[in-house]
């Protein structure tokens, strides 16, 4: 019996939240975790206390591995560099 092999694609995110901070991070189902974020208790504990977020970049992999070096290099840019993405 053949075993069929899940592909999941992965999203790198970045969120500009109510203080006007940023938030990034990874996941499989991008509308479920915006909405996690808003209105959740699932939703990252830094998010929570700044509310709304509204999302201000994505981007999709294939692999978890490229999406967690896609966020680490986010995270690691300027808030100048962060207003300049844009939601692709």
């Amino acid at each position: 019996m053949e075993q069929s092999v899940r592909m999941n694609i992965y999203y790198v995110y970045l969120l500009k939240c109510a203080d006007d901070t940023f938030y990034c991070g990874i996941t499989t189902d991008l509308e479920r975790r915006i909405r996690e974020h808003n209105h959740s208790l699932l939703g990252a504990k830094y998010t929570k206390g700044r509310r709304p977020v509204v999302l201000v970049y994505s981007k999709k992999y294939k692999d978890r591995s490229d999406a967690s070096k896609e966020e680490s290099r986010i995270k690691k840019l300027s808030r100048e560099e962060k207003n300049k993405l844009t939601i692709t």
